[in-house]
């Protein structure tokens, strides 16, 4: 009897890049069809390059969302993540540029400096212009998308030669627009290769990386524009049940001042927080969690390189509990 023949089947990796808050991780959640990047009105919001995984019939996207791409600064936060955004353009299959409608400027200028010396092999560069449905008048969208200074298909700079095709398409990653045009043009150009997941996988983060995030995401959200970027959180607890998870989580911030701001008066923003982050894991992992959550101070840890990868822990703590009766 003769063999039936393997499908051939279609899989790369897929850089979602660009400068901080254009809408990478909303791009991300979008394409992937599940929360997995946080998101929120801040810079800076992506510390991580997530792993998001696509898959329709006989194609499989791997979509890496990376940090913003910014002006380089002087904490090793900043250079930490600078070299992950830069890292992730190397032995990449697609590149997705996202720029935001009517809004170029020094950091795009670095993001495409990036872009372009990373570019070591041919490969598409598909170029998002994202939040066209904020454009008023609409009229406007046209002399933006023509006056881009991104590689065209009739000039190619030197180095801009890598790329085998560039494509520029509009559109919402909030709303949805273009996003399926995108994924079609990202599906389209996969190279031929196996699957690396599962048919089902959406996410190579572990459970408790993703816990984490969800926790950080209500912190950036509702604290002011200096402290999110001086704080980071750590699970030191997952203890999980098909009935329930049991997860302990510390904010670490960099000054006793900040511990305060966290809290709040009486403990009301903290327990906003710990709310707020618990219903998300609920959605997130379809089942009830029990969050307790402690703010402890480790001074510059956002300028330490050791610090970012391993963070030690102090005794100077305030704790909050939110979740369903033990």
């Amino acid at each position: 009897m003769s063999k039936i023949p393997e499908k051939t089947q279609y899989c790369g990796n897929v850089a979602i890049v660009g400068r901080p808050n254009v809408g990478k991780s909303t791009l991300l959640n979008r394409l992937v069809g599940q929360k997995l990047s946080i998101t929120a009105r801040k810079p800076q919001t992506t510390r991580h390059a997530i792993v998001g995984v696509s898959t329709i019939d006989d194609r499989q996207a791997i979509y890496v969302d990376t940090p913003g791409i910014h002006q380089q600064g002087k904490r090793a936060l900043n250079q930490v993540l600078n070299r992950t955004a830069a890292n992730t353009l190397h032995d990449v299959d697609v590149i997705v540029w996202v720029i935001q409608s009517l809004a170029w400027d020094e950091h795009d200028e670095r993001a495409r400096s990036l872009i372009e010396a990373a570019a070591d092999v041919k490969v598409p560069l598909f170029v998002f212009v994202n939040k066209v449905d904020r454009v008023e008048p609409r009229s406007r969208l046209l002399p933006f998308l023509d006056s881009l200074p991104v590689p065209s298909a009739d000039a190619l700079s030197e180095k801009a030669q890598c790329f085998s095709r560039v494509e520029i398409i509009p559109g919402s990653a909030l709303k949805g627009t273009a996003v399926y045009v995108l994924q079609s043009q990202i599906f389209e150009a996969l190279p031929e290769s196996p699957f690396r997941f599962a048919e089902d996988d959406l996410t190579d983060r572990s459970s408790r990386f993703l816990a984490s995030e969800h926790v950080r995401e209500q912190l950036t959200r509702q604290l002011s524009d200096e402290l999110p970027y001086a704080l980071t959180v750590e699970i030191e607890q997952f203890n999980e049940s098909p009935e329930m998870l049991r997860i302990g989580a510390v904010i670490w911030v960099d000054k006793d001042s900040q511990k305060g701001i966290v809290i709040g008066r009486k403990g009301e923003r903290l327990k906003s927080v710990g709310t707020r982050a618990r219903q998300s894991l609920q959605e997130l992992f379809e089942r009830k969690v029990f969050l307790q959550l402690w703010v402890r101070v480790k001074t510059g840890w956002a300028d330490d390189e050791r610090a970012l990868q391993s963070l030690g822990y102090t005794d100077h703590s305030e704790s909050y509990t939110d979740g369903p009766a033990k």
